[in-house]
């Protein structure tokens, strides 16, 4: 975000309202806080309140953040509050990583853990107030909220000592352009993140939670069981057991909640049972490459010499550039086209928080 005019080009305009100041609040952006809080205070609007207590909306920052940090890893900064106190809430409250952003939310704002108390009112000491900075540039926490209060400048809402009120001028602009708001509040954010995490792959959608995660049927069904179909059976590249069509696990290589991708190539069967341990953990290169690879490539020659036209094959173009001429390659080249995309990932992984195999 270089400047607010390129800012404000992303904010629906309002010929009645002061909308440069509020895409002013995202300029020199060093923290994640401020497209959260914007984000819980649509949501409550939509629900129809124009009193909303920092306590809600603290929890509502929490709870649309948790899925970002805790499942997918994503760094905010070393100095982020936010995610400082998601990874602290956890804990306290022992909610699992990948749990629904209504659970955790109702989950704070039930809690009587002192410990969960404080660290949600600790953004009353930044958030509310320095937000609203642009229609007070230059004033001290005291005097915005008294300005904000008077409704000076037709600032966004008033800030008092338990709660935000809402200025009504800006109800039905927050109402009526709802999704875009969003929008831009997660495309920001994305690009924002992105700075933080730039070797991460698909950091948009690591934002919000989908609904549900894309079932690996068609893959299963339109490419390893033609596999398994040629070779009868397989040995788990983890656990050596023997797998047969009838009886094998979907594997994410790298985990689902790094590359957040199904692609063919980071795809193999597994030990069921195994399977559903893993969990998100990440494979060992120097135990466990060598068999994903020799799977890979055995499947590679497969479905190519029995499945031509198989769509999958078009996901390996960004290892091998031209599948037609792989024939000719060493299996020593072939084998390091491979590593040198499974292995920066890996790395990446680990140092963003994802733990090795035991």
């Amino acid at each position: 975000m270089k400047s607010s005019n390129k800012v404000s080009l992303l904010l629906p305009g309002n010929r009645y309202l002061p909308v440069n100041l509020l895409a002013a609040c995202f300029n020199n952006t060093v923290a994640t806080y401020k497209f959260y809080w914007l984000l819980s205070i649509i949501h409550s609007v939509e629900k129809g309140k124009t009193l909303i207590s920092k306590k809600e909306l603290f929890a509502g920052m929490i709870s649309k953040a948790w899925y970002t940090v805790n499942y997918f890893h994503i760094s905010f900064g070393q100095q982020d509050k936010l995610q400082r106190a998601i990874e602290r809430i956890k804990v306290i409250e022992g909610l699992t990583v990948d749990a629904n952003q209504d659970i955790v939310f109702e989950k704070l704002m039930q809690s009587s853990q002192r410990e969960t108390i404080t660290t949600l009112n600790h953004f009353d000491a930044q958030v509310p107030h320095w937000f609203l900075s642009p229609w007070f540039p230059g004033s001290q926490k005291s005097d915005i909220y008294r300005h904000s209060q008077n409704l000076e400048n037709n600032c966004i809402y008033s800030v008092y000592p338990e709660l935000i009120q809402i200025n009504l001028a800006w109800v039905n602009y927050l109402i009526e352009n709802a999704a875009l708001l969003k929008d831009f509040c997660y495309w920001n954010l994305a690009i924002f993140l992105q700075k933080k995490n730039p070797n991460v792959p698909d950091i948009l959608n690591k934002i919000i939670k989908p609904a549900i995660r894309s079932s690996l049927t068609k893959q299963r069904t339109g490419f390893w069981n033609f596999v398994f179909e040629e070779l009868g059976s397989m040995k788990c590249v983890y656990t050596n057991e023997t797998l047969i069509k009838e009886n094998y696990a979907m594997e994410h290589f790298i985990p689902y909640n790094f590359v957040s991708h199904n692609l063919i190539w980071n795809l193999l069967p597994a030990d069921k049972s195994f399977n559903c341990s893993k969990s998100d953990k990440l494979p060992i290169m120097a135990r466990h490459f060598n068999k994903f690879y020799d799977l890979q490539k055995t499947a590679i020659k497969i479905i190519r010499e029995k499945q031509p036209r198989n769509k999958f094959l078009e996901e390996y173009l960004t290892i091998f550039p031209d599948l037609d001429k792989l024939d000719l390659l060493s299996d020593s080249f072939t084998k390091e086209r491979f590593r040198e995309r499974i292995q920066p990932l890996i790395s990446i992984a680990s140092n963003n928080g994802f733990e090795f195999l035991k």
